[in-house]
């Protein structure tokens, strides 16, 4: 297996401590789901926001500087599904304005992959 580059993995720590408000709020629901969801996962040389690696299922969430970058986005998601990864995008403000809704959409891809996502108890 190779190894991440210690920059990657630098980046992917920094990244987990100072999350934006749509990662933190959707990250609080996902960490209760299973199949299990990880932060800034570093896959091939990319860093993701989300990973579900029971359903390889990668989720990208977006602010409005990814309006600017929509083909380097596209190409991103096109390395990651030749890697066998699904990728779904979310806007920040979906996430913010409708967590519900976007959750929903994420278990339902999850579940077509993996085990039945849950709910874990507190």
């Amino acid at each position: 297996m190779q190894r991440v580059p210690p920059e990657l993995t630098s980046a992917a720590r920094k990244l987990r401590r100072t999350p934006t408000d749509a990662e933190r709020k959707l990250w609080a629901t996902l960490r209760l789901y299973r199949p299990r969801f990880t932060r800034q996962l570093v896959i091939d040389d990319h860093l993701v926001d989300f990973a579900c690696r029971g359903a390889r299922l990668v989720i990208e969430l977006d602010g409005g500087q990814h309006a600017l970058r929509m083909e380097e986005d596209a190409a991103r998601t096109a390395k990651l599904a030749a890697h066998g990864w699904r990728v779904m995008r979310f806007w920040n403000n979906e996430v913010l304005e409708n967590l519900e809704g976007v959750v929903a959409r994420i278990a339902e891809a999850a579940n077509a992959e993996a085990a039945p996502t849950r709910v874990r108890e507190r």
